[in-house]
C-alpha cells in the first residue's frame, strides 16, 4: 500500500507540473491564444482548461493506483515468497528452500542467502542431533554396566567387582570430559594468547611416549617454531588427540611423525602415522563424534570416540583449517594450517 500510494503520489505530482508547465507556455509564448482586449477569450480557455486538467489529474491518480498496485506486487512478489520461507522455518521446517529464478537482482541474492542460511542450519541442526543422541547412547551404557554389577554384587568377587566397576566410572568420567571440553571448543569461550606449536608437540608427544613404546610404537617430533593465538590447553589437547589416534590405529612397531612448519600467513602442524589402507570415503567420518565411518567406535583402548571431533572443533575455534589425507602405503596424514603471528616480543635487557 506505501508503495502504491507513493507511485500514484508520484505521477500526479508529475501530471501537475506537466500541466503547468503548459499552462505557462501558452501564457509565454502564445499570448494571442489565450488573451484578449476584453478578457472573454482568456476566460474562455480558461473554463477549457481547468475541466481538462482536473480531468487528466483524476485520470492519472486512478491510473496510479491501479498501476501502482500491480507493480508493487509484482515487485515484492519475491519478498513474499522469502517471508513464507522464514515462517516454515520459524516453525521447526528447515528442509525446504526458496530457489528464486530471474536476475541477479538484489532480492535474488536476499533469497539466495536466505537458502544458504537454511541449508547451513539444518546441516548444524542434523549434526546436533546425532551427536545428542549418540552422547546419550555412550553415556548409558557405563551407566547400565553400573547398574548390572550392583544387581549381582552379592554373586561376584568384591575385589572383581570393584575393579570393574572403577573402569567404568573412569570411561563415563573421561566420556563426560571430553563432553565439555567439546562444548567448550564450539563456544569458543577461551583467552586467546601467542602459542609455539613446536612446544605443543613435544609436550604431547612427551606425555605419550610410555604409551607408544607399550606399543612399540616410534615417535618422531621434528620441525621450526610456528606461532599462533589461540589457547595452550586446548591446543595440546588436540596434539595430544591426534598423537594418541595415530598410535593407536598403527601397526605393530609402526611410527608416528609429528612435524611443524611455517607457511606464508600460516603456522602449520603435521601429524603421520603408517597404519591401514585408508578408503578416501571413509575421511569425512572420521571426525564425526563415537563414529568410525558409519559403525560406532568400538577399539581396544580406553578411548571415547570423540578424539578427532574434539581435535576438529578445536581447530575450527582457533580459524584453522583441518585436511585428512591417506597415505598412499597406509595410514593417515593429517593436517592444520592456523592463521600464523610473529613471534612474541621479548623484554629488552
Amino acid at each position: 500500500m506505501k508503495l502504491t500510494l507513493s507511485y500514484a503520489a508520484f505521477l500526479m505530482v508529475a501530471g501537475a507540473l506537466l500541466l503547468a508547465v503548459v499552462w505557462v507556455y501558452m501564457l509565454r509564448y502564445a499570448p494571442g491564444i489565450v488573451t484578449s482586449p476584453d478578457g472573454t477569450l482568456a476566460r474562455s480557455v480558461r473554463l477549457r482548461f481547468v475541466p481538462a486538467v482536473a480531468t487528466t489529474l483524476a485520470f492519472l491518480m486512478v491510473f496510479g493506483l491501479t498501476g501502482g498496485w500491480i507493480l508493487a506486487g509484482r515487485m515484492l512478489a519475491p519478498l513474499t515468497r522469502i517471508a513464507d520461507a522464514a515462517r516454515l522455518a520459524a516453525e521447526g521446517s528447515l528442509s525446504h528452500r526458496i530457489r528464486l529464478k530471474g536476475p541477479s537482482d538484489e532480492f535474488r541474492e536476499l533469497a539466495d542467502v536466505f537458502d544458504t542460511m537454511l541449508e547451513q542450519l539444518e546441516s548444524h541442526i542434523a549434526e546436533q542431533q546425532r551427536f545428542a543422541a549418540n552422547a546419550s547412547h555412550e553415556l548409558r551404557t557405563p551407566l547400565a554396566i553400573s547398574q548390572a554389577l550392583l544387581e549381582v554384587a552379592d554373586t561376584q568377587n568384591q575385589n572383581e567387582l570393584i575393579e570393574r566397576l572403577r573402569v567404568v566410572n573412569t570411561r563415563a568420567i573421561d566420556l563426560t570430559e571430553a563432553l565439555l571440553l567439546l562444548s567448550r571448543a564450539d563456544r569458543k569461550t577461551f583467552t586467546r594468547s601467542p602459542v609455539d606449536l613446536s612446544l605443543i608437540a613435544e609436550e604431547a608427544t612427551e606425555s605419550l611416549l610410555p604409551f607408544a613404546e607399550e606399543r612399540q610404537i616410534t615417535l618422531d617430533v621434528t620441525g621450526e617454531t610456528a606461532h599462533t593465538l589461540g589457547s595452550a590447553e586446548l591446543l595440546l589437547q588436540m596434539v595430544t588427540n591426534l598423537v594418541q589416534n595415530a598410535i593407536v590405529h598403527n601397526h605393530p612397531a609402526g611410527a608416528v611423525a609429528v612435524h611443524t612448519e611455517v607457511e606464508p600467513g600460516a603456522s602449520v602442524l603435521l601429524v603421520e602415522n603408517t597404519g591401514h589402507h585408508l578408503p578416501p570415503e571413509l575421511l569425512p567420518t572420521l571426525t564425526e563424534p563415537f563414529q568410525r565411518g558409519t559403525e560406532r567406535i568400538r577399539t581396544d583402548h580406553a578411548g571415547v570416540g570423540l578424539g578427532l571431533a574434539i581435535v576438529h572443533s578445536i581447530v575450527r575455534a582457533h580459524n584453522g583449517i583441518l585436511a585428512l589425507t591417506p597415505r598412499p602405503t597406509g595410514g593417515l596424514l593429517v593436517t592444520i594450517r592456523f592463521p600464523g603471528t610473529p613471534p612474541p616480543q621479548t623484554a629488552s635487557q
